[in-house]
């Protein structure tokens, strides 16, 4: 019998903060919840901090997940906004840790490269591609809860490989050297 993993995808932010979760039951994996946390309507940063952590320690307890895949922050030319999304990556990944969940941590360009194949993907093209891996009807509206879910996928296809250091240049490779597999 296979074992069930639930898997809590997110993609922090001290705006918006992106989750996705996902079950994965052996090669089978569903979609289990999506969204965001909106935080814009709050001006005190260290109150977003909490706010997220709060929820963080909320989703935990709904869906009671054996593992947390985190987006890292990229670098980009802004030092003040670099910083606050690792304040609130860390907070997330605090959330996480409180409880023993262990944490995998994943670039934006890997996530992107596990779900679509290509490092470079747009945002849209992991949202449609997510749309199909997991039969998802309709997207919310804003991206950002689609690199959440997208973080964990790339968690479950890194740990579901079934040669340990296997590399695959794209989908094709992937369902070749996995013909049984099923997403």
């Amino acid at each position: 019998m296979a074992t069930e993993r639930i898997i809590l995808g997110i993609d922090p932010g001290t705006t918006i903060m992106g989750y996705g979760v996902i079950c994965a039951t052996g090669t089978k994996v569903e979609m289990v919840a999506l969204g965001v946390l909106k935080l814009n309507k709050y001006d005190d940063h260290p109150l977003r901090l909490k706010i997220i952590f709060d929820r963080m320690i909320g989703l935990i307890e709904s869906y009671k997940p054996d593992e947390l895949a985190i987006e890292a922050p990229f670098f980009g030319k802004n030092v003040q906004s670099m910083l606050k999304l690792g304040r609130a990556q860390g907070v997330a990944i605090a959330a996480a840790l409180s409880r023993s969940i262990p944490i995998f941590e994943y670039s934006p360009r890997k996530i992107k490269q596990s779900v679509t194949g290509k490092g470079a993907a747009s945002k849209e093209q992991v949202a449609a591609m997510l749309m199909r891996l997991l039969n998802i009807k309709e997207l919310p509206e804003t991206q950002d809860a689609t690199d959440g879910l997208a973080a964990a996928m790339c968690h479950y296809f890194q740990q579901g490989k079934p040669e340990a250091g296997a590399k695959f240049t794209g989908w094709k490779s992937f369902l070749a050297a996995n013909p049984g597999r099923q997403v």
